[in-house]
């Protein structure tokens, strides 16, 4: 059975495997204080365009979101997202977890806008009584979006313009960043969202990585003591090293954005297929995620075919689902996927 279900199912890019194998026996300090480590970061805050950043390498996204949001709040202060915000949705009250609120706002294709943001955060200093409330002290983002979608180099300045008004700090989720940065309807970089964001991370696990996500403090502004905090979460391999050499082996001679732009590859030639079938979609996703309405029929008998995720019911007789491509999906993939379509 092929697997659309998501980007993180298979193992690692072949070369990070060989790089880990070609350094097994190799003995090195712990915690990230070893040279592929700084390798790492130094090869990210090139690409980033900002010698000055802070790079802490977190094992997993769950972790990351966590940890910045918790470090980086005071502990009066919540942090802002979509109501689809995936800290709000599918990480299992990890912000709570930590003491602080997930503010959800209004969405419009898992994106907000800084016209709803700074009416929320506007309304909330009018109100009498805020002192009583928890205050917004943060913006979360992700990019690209739960719904495969991305936000203009505009839209990301203008949030940041309400946030740098409000004088607080603006976080983007890049657990599927490369697929973003590879999208042919993207006007943003890595050195744009470096320059507009005040913390964002450059996800691995979903991007060619066993595991790991970098975090990039821009500003001059990582957390006191972050490893310790990272350490008291649960967060901090003791062998580090696995996360610098996956890093530094993504981010040489472009293999990060290289295999990116495979899942984008794939995904258009995946919208061709489904388009050429006459299926709906159910919003148009410029990334590696696709959004089908099937027929609940349909759906059941294409299980037995194909995995891809359920995401949310479209009416009594239709269904959501999601089809994602990644860094390793291939041309027979979807030579398969059109078998399967045509055989239901």
């Amino acid at each position: 059975m092929i697997s659309f279900e998501c980007d993180y199912l298979l193992g690692a890019h072949p070369e990070i495997l060989k790089r880990l194998s070609e350094t097994n026996f190799e003995s090195l300090a712990g915690y990230g204080a070893d040279k592929y480590c700084d390798s790492a970061k130094e090869k990210i805050k090139a690409i980033c365009d900002c010698e000055n950043a802070d790079v802490e390498f977190v094992v997993g996204g769950t972790q990351t979101n966590a940890l910045v949001i918790s470090t980086m709040l005071k502990d009066y202060e919540g942090v802002v997202s979509a109501k689809t915000g995936h800290v709000s949705v599918h990480e299992a009250g990890a912000i709570e977890y930590t003491g602080h609120k997930v503010l959800e706002i209004p969405q419009n294709n898992g994106k907000i806008s800084a016209d709803v943001l700074k009416k929320y955060i506007k309304d909330f200093y009018d109100d009498g009584s805020y002192t009583h409330m928890v205050f917004p002290g943060m913006v979360y983002l992700s990019h690209p979006t739960e719904y495969g979608t991305l936000y203009t180099k505009k839209e990301l300045e203008d949030i940041k313009s309400v946030c740098s008004e409000y004088d607080i700090p603006l976080f983007l989720d890049g657990a599927r960043l490369g697929y973003g940065l590879m999208s042919n309807d993207t006007d943003l970089t890595i050195k744009d969202i470096a320059r507009i964001c005040d913390v964002f991370y450059i996800g691995g696990t979903k991007v060619g990585a066993l595991c790991g996500e970098a975090v990039v403090f821009t500003k001059s502004n990582k957390p006191k003591n972050f490893i310790t905090s990272v350490k008291k979460r649960g967060a901090l391999l003791a062998k580090g090293r696995l996360l610098g050499i996956q890093f530094d082996t993504l981010f040489t001679d472009d293999l990060y954005f290289k295999i990116s732009k495979n899942a984008i590859d794939m995904a258009e030639k995946m919208k061709n297929i489904f388009i050429k079938k006459g299926y709906t979609f159910f919003i148009d996703s410029p990334t590696n995620q696709q959004f089908i309405v099937l027929e609940n029929s349909c759906m059941e008998k294409l299980k037995q075919f194909v995995s891809f995720s359920f995401w949310e019911k479209y009416d009594e007789n239709h269904t959501v689902v999601r089809f994602a491509t990644s860094w390793a999906t291939t041309e027979n993939d979807l030579i398969e996927l059109e078998k399967a379509l045509d055989s239901i």
